[in-house]
């Protein structure tokens, strides 16, 4: 079997336990994505990630840690990111009567996301994190649809740079500009688009009824757009029923015809969380963890993820780790040496800057002082 490791898995406290280190050591465990219930304080961290290293080095650390409401860590000295549309309002800002000048809040807003950016991976690689998902793609529908459901894009809401795809693309390739400089890889989210629907992908399957022509024309956009610059990206688990029955996470025709070919994308694609209601159901039957891993894979994720199963006795990662083994052994399932090339490529080239050489650090402390 070529050498593969797609799945992405959590651990369940401040430390590893010995079924931890156990799961971290599977050949087809690829990474970890970190929790606030993993953070106590920064030395505390530090030790967690350097223990992950230590069972594998190649394992990938992630972490969702956008800004706003979406932010793991808060603590002993972090950052308290703002949220994505705070950028967005940034951008629409060109100031009042003599101070106004025409497309200077844009200007204004551009920096400012390679601030938060910069801010945003260089803590995080400080304490050993390689990886946030992180720019949020969608847009933000309240204000462009106004005879809508009013509680349409509150699952996405503020996370959501602005409702315009264009000024969406530019505040993102800017924010990737940043994590870029500290040596953190990016993730567009959520593949085609979660703005437009109200249902909650964790609770329910979010059904959006517009045609192909008018996703593309909107949502989706900014992915082709940046599909020079985009590291991986992360599907919605929402359905589409005019371009196909199957969540995006699950779909040849999304992921591999529109968003490869059409697109033009190459990087890494996640799938988004396993355990979230959205996964769960395909082709209108509940499927186990294993199953849909294999769906997603199958369908064209290089890599999927799986969060929140590790309390207890852990035993649906355990089920999902030995489920996909037993599916590549029945031939269900092809591991891809390309999907494990795009999984290695997201891991930083760099060494960290230490946390109190960061903290004196021009260039930080520059970037502080344009946070809106």
């Amino acid at each position: 079997m070529t050498e593969h490791a797609p799945l992405i898995i959590d651990v369940a406290g401040t430390s590893l336990s010995a079924a931890d280190r156990r799961r971290l050591a599977h050949p087809l465990v690829g990474g970890v994505i970190l929790f606030a219930r993993n953070w106590m304080h920064r030395r505390q961290l530090l030790e967690l990630t350097a223990a992950i290293k230590e069972v594998r080095e190649d394992l990938l650390i992630c972490v969702d840690h956008e800004g706003g409401r979406v932010q793991r860590f808060r603590t002993d000295g972090f950052t308290h990111l703002p949220a994505m549309r705070a950028l967005g309002e940034l951008w629409m800002d060109d100031g009042r009567g003599s101070r106004h000048r025409e497309g200077s809040g844009a200007l204004r807003a551009l920096d400012a996301a390679t601030a938060a950016g910069y801010v945003l991976a260089s803590e995080l690689r400080a304490c050993g994190v390689d990886f946030s998902f992180t720019p949020v793609l969608d847009l933000d529908w309240k204000d462009q649809a106004p005879q809508a459901d009013a509680s349409r894009s509150t699952v996405i809401g503020d996370r959501a740079f602005h409702g315009d795809p264009r000024v969406v693309a530019a505040l993102s390739r800017a924010l990737m500009l940043g994590l870029l400089q500290a040596g953190m890889a990016n993730c567009g989210k959520h593949f085609p688009g979660h703005g437009h629907v109200a249902a909650d992908s964790h609770t329910e399957v979010p059904v959006d009824r517009r045609s192909l022509k008018a996703i593309l024309h909107d949502d989706a956009a900014p992915y082709g757009w940046l599909s020079s610059v985009l590291a991986s990206v992360m599907p919605a688990h929402v359905i589409y029923p005019r371009v196909d029955s199957r969540p995006a996470g699950f779909s040849q025709k999304w992921l591999q015809d529109i968003l490869r070919r059409q697109l033009g994308f190459g990087g890494a694609i996640f799938s988004d969380d396993l355990s979230m209601e959205g996964a769960r159901r395909i082709d209108g039957q509940l499927v186990g963890y294993a199953d849909a891993a294999v769906a997603a894979l199958t369908a064209g994720c290089d890599l999927v993820l799986l969060c929140n199963q590790s309390l207890g006795e852990g035993e649906a990662v355990d089920a999902l780790i030995d489920g996909l083994a037993v599916a590549a052994a029945q031939g269900r399932w092809q591991a891809s040496s390309a999907s494990e090339e795009r999984r290695l490529a997201l891991l930083p080239e760099t060494l960290p800057q230490a946390w109190d050489e960061l903290m004196v650090q021009p260039r930080y402390m520059h970037a502080l002082d344009l946070l809106p």
